[in-house]
C-alpha cells in the first residue's frame, strides 16, 4: 500500500532505510544501500542533484592535508574513473589534474608535507619551482608564485551526470527515489527512530540518513540532534573564449587568495573562495564588490581572461562544518540515524566512498576506511581537530 500526497508523488508506509537527500551524497547512499539489498526510499524537496551538486566543480582529488580525506579522494577517483563502464553513463571523466600555485613561502612546507602525504598513498605528486609552473600551464602567469604542487592523477567530471547514473542504479536495485517531497518531521520512539513526516504522508522507518547537504542542520533538528553544518553561498563566473586556452587546464587554485579557475567549454570557470564567504541558503548572483576582486586577481595570474568577458555567472552552497572537513557516522544519541554531510565543497569527490561507508555502517561491516574521526562527538570533545586546507 501507499500514501497519496500532491501531486504523483507515492509514498510506501513503510522503508527500511530512509535517506534524507537526492544530491551526489544522498543517491550513492541509496544506491550502495539498495544494491546490498535493503530496501531503501530516498526523499528530495526538489530535483534530484538540483542543491549543491549542481553548481559543484567537479572536481575529484586525493590532494588533502588529512590522509583519511586521501583515500576517501582516491576512491572516488577511482570509481568516476570506471564510471561509464559500471554505470552506462558518460560522464566526461578527465585527468586534467589540479594545480597548487604557493604565493606565500609560510605555506611551502604544508604543501610539502601534502605531496609526501599523497606519494604515501602511492600518488603522483610533485612540487614545482616557479619556472616549472608554465611547462604544466603556459597560460600561467607565475609573478609572485613560489612554488607549485602538481597532481597529475587528479580529475574532473560532470556531476550531474553522475547524479543520474547513481540514481538509475538504484532503482534498478530497487530503491524508491521520490522527488518533491520534503521531510517536516522526524518521529522518535525514546532513543529510536519511529517514521519520519513529509508533506507527502508519514513513512515508517527504522533507519534514516541525513545527506541533506546545507540543509542538514535543519534535519538534526527535526530530530532533536545538533549537526554543525552550516550553508555558505559561493559564486562562478563562466567566461566567453580565452585566446591560447589549451585544450587541458588543470584545475588551478592560488594559495593563500583560495582563486581559482578550470576549463569549461571554451572559455573557463572561475571563482575565488572568502574564509567568511556569505553565510545563509542565498543562492542569487551579486556582482557587488566580490567580482572587481575576482578581476584582479584572474587578471594577475591568466591576463588573456580579461579579454573573454562574463558569459553567465551563478551561486551556490557549501555545507561548511567548522574544521572543513565532513561528518560521517551514526548518532549516539539517536538509533539508527546516520549523516553523511558537510562535506565543506568535497562531496562530490567523495560520494563513491560515502556511500560505500554508509552502507557498511548500517549492516554492521568493518568499513573499508576508518571514519571514526569524522564521527560528529568530534566537536564536542576538548580542543579542536585540525582543519582541513584548500577547501576549493
Amino acid at each position: 500500500m501507499t500514501v497519496r500526497g500532491a501531486g504523483e508523488t507515492s509514498l510506501p508506509q513503510f522503508a527500511e532505510v530512509v535517506v534524507i537527500g537526492g544530491g551526489v551524497i544522498g543517491v550513492s547512499c541509496a544506491f550502495r544501500l539498495a544494491e546490498a539489498g535493503v530496501d531503501v526510499l530516498l526523499l528530495e524537496r526538489d530535483g534530484l542533484g538540483e542543491g549543491s551538486t549542481a553548481k559543484a566543480a567537479g572536481g575529484i582529488r586525493s590532494s588533502f592535508t588529512k590522509p583519511v580525506n586521501v583515500e576517501l579522494g582516491l576512491r572516488g577517483l577511482a570509481e568516476y574513473s570506471a564510471f561509464r563502464e559500471r554505470f552506462g553513463v558518460e560522464i566526461d571523466f578527465r585527468r586534467d589534474g589540479y594545480l597548487y600555485l604557493i604565493t606565500d613561502p609560510a605555506d611551502v612546507p604544508a604543501i610539502g608535507h601534502c605531496a609526501e602525504l599523497q606519494r604515501a598513498h602511492g600518488v603522483r605528486s610533485y612540487l614545482l619551482d616557479p619556472a616549472e609552473v608554465r611547462d604544466v600551464l603556459p597560460l600561467i602567469e607565475p609573478d609572485g608564485v613560489v612554488a607549485a604542487l602538481w597532481s597529475p592523477d587528479d580529475a574532473k567530471a560532470t556531476p550531474d551526470a553522475v547524479v543520474q547514473g547513481y540514481a538509475r542504479a538504484a532503482r534498478a536495485c530497487g530503491a524508491q527515489l521520490r522527488t518533491g517531497v520534503e521531510v517536516t518531521g522526524i518521529e522518535r520512539d525514546g532513543d529510536a527512530l519511529a517514521g519520519v513526516r513529509t508533506t507527502a504522508g508519514f513513512v515508517r522507518t527504522g533507519a534514516v540518513v541525513c545527506a541533506a547537504g546545507a540543509w542538514s542542520g535543519r534535519v538534526g533538528e527535526l530530530a532533536g540532534l545538533d549537526l554543525p553544518v552550516r550553508p555558505f553561498q559561493r559564486q562562478v563566473v563562466f567566461t566567453g573564449p580565452v585566446p591560447g586556452l589549451p585544450e587541458s587546464v588543470p584545475l588551478t587554485i592560488e594559495l593563500p587568495s583560495a582563486f581559482y579557475f578550470h576549463r569549461e567549454g571554451a572559455g573557463l570557470a572561475m571563482s575565488y573562495c572568502e574564509d567568511d564567504g556569505f553565510p545563509g541558503f542565498g543562492t542569487r548572483y551579486e556582482a557587488g564588490e566580490w567580482l572587481p576582486r575576482l578581476a584582479e586577481l584572474a587578471g594577475r595570474r591568466i591576463p588573456a581572461v580579461l579579454d573573454a568577458g562574463i558569459r553567465t555567472a551563478w551561486a551556490g552552497l557549501y555545507e561548511m562544518t567548522p574544521d572543513r572537513n565532513q561528518i560521517i557516522g551514526e548518532s549516539v544519541l539517536l538509533s539508527r540515524f546516520f549523516y553523511a554531510t558537510g562535506f565543506s565543497g568535497h562531496g562530490f569527490q567523495m560520494g563513491p566512498a560515502t556511500g560505500e561507508l554508509i552502507r557498511d555502517l548500517y549492516l554492521g561491516r568493518p568499513t573499508s576506511v576508518d571514519v571514526a574521526e569524522l564521527d560528529v562527538r568530534r566537536f564536542a570533545a576538548a580542543g579542536s581537530a585540525p582543519a582541513e586546507h584548500h577547501i576549493v
